[in-house]
């Protein structure tokens, strides 16, 4: 009886001893709670770090700046503002564009005075996006490819005729064309030249001085 019973309590110790090691194993290490529960809370602050930092690497590689049609329909609206401009305020309005720095803006020209529309959208320059240029423009100065150009609005709605070239990054052209007779704006792909002056013949011209006489 007296080993029988020693038997018992050996085992009952041994169980006990069991139960015990598999309780102190439940207790998960730092190591096996991230395996088994995902990652920790800085590791995915860490991820995040890494995330937004590629992203400033890589986004700067594509084209999010304004394209070329977008900024010619911001470049007619900017005329047909001016042109508006012009008839209410019953003034000239000139448009100078730096055509080097890539900045336009307009003045009111009252007598001998220059003076900047009160409305606010013209309170300072407007600049073109860094990756779109000014190629060319074609005014009553002349071709000009740098410097400066005017273009002049008047108070009865008409506009100088004009020709403007821009260029984005990858050398795609824009045209904006203004005519000279409608005051009609209109867009192209391609460049646009102007047309040639038929040339008057110098035996001509008497003949045409004698005609204006006439009338």
């Amino acid at each position: 009886m007296i080993i029988g019973h020693s038997s018992s309590g050996e085992t009952h110790r041994s169980g006990r001893s069991r139960l015990s090691r598999l309780s102190r194993g439940s207790h998960l290490t730092p190591h096996a709670l991230r395996s088994s529960r995902g990652f920790t809370i800085l590791e995915i602050i860490v991820v995040l770090f890494l995330l937004v930092g590629l992203l400033g690497i890589i986004l700067p590689r594509f084209s999010l700046d304004d394209s070329l049609g977008t900024v010619g329909r911001r470049m007619v609206g900017t005329v047909r503002s001016l042109q508006s401009l012009a008839m209410l305020t019953q003034k000239t309005v000139r448009l100078y564009v730096d055509i080097d720095q890539g900045v336009y803006w307009p003045v009111i020209l009252d007598g001998n005075q220059e003076k900047v529309p009160t409305d606010p959208t013209w309170a300072t320059p407007l600049n073109l996006p860094a990756t779109i240029r000014v190629s060319d423009i074609l005014a009553s100065q002349g071709k000009k490819e740098s410097g400066r150009a005017d273009l002049f609005f008047y108070p009865t709605g008409r506009i100088d005729p004009a020709t403007m070239h821009l260029v984005d990054a990858r050398n795609n052209i824009l045209a904006i064309v203004i005519e000279p007779v409608t005051g009609a704006i209109r867009m192209s792909d391609e460049r646009i030249e102007p047309p040639t002056q038929l040339k008057i013949l110098d035996r001509v011209r008497p003949l045409l001085k004698t005609a204006e006489a006439v009338r």
